[in-house]
């Protein structure tokens, strides 16, 4: 088996001449693309396009939604605190008061089934 030979540099630009000629060749010999394949990957592109915006728009809805949603909760969350509040800022009754108010709904509850 023979060594390897090192190429000259003018047989290195020889062969990159070659090379660039046949490029240039299969490039001029390649055919020009017909209109309705041209109109055909258009149509195609641009029904890509469409559905991408329309996924797009879903998400940006789903979105929105959500943060709506989560606003809704955080309004419901401050709705309670603030009724909590209340809650606690209500006057306590006395012990009187308090039996009252247990008398009457006992009452109530007899008078509504019926019984004396």
């Amino acid at each position: 088996m023979p060594p390897f030979k090192e190429p000259t540099p003018q047989e290195r630009a020889q062969r990159s001449m070659e090379a660039k000629r046949k490029a240039m060749e299969a490039l001029r010999n390649k055919p020009a693309v017909d209109e309705a394949v041209l109109a055909e990957r258009r149509a195609a592109q641009a029904a890509k396009a469409e559905a991408d915006a329309r996924a797009r728009e879903e998400k940006r809805l789903a979105r929105e939604a959500e943060a709506a949603e989560k606003r809704a909760r955080r309004e419901a969350e401050a709705q309670a605190a603030a009724e909590a509040e209340a809650a606690k800022q209500r006057p306590k009754l006395s012990d009187e008061e308090k039996k009252a108010a247990r008398d009457a709904r006992y009452a109530a509850r007899k008078q509504r089934s019926g019984k004396r």
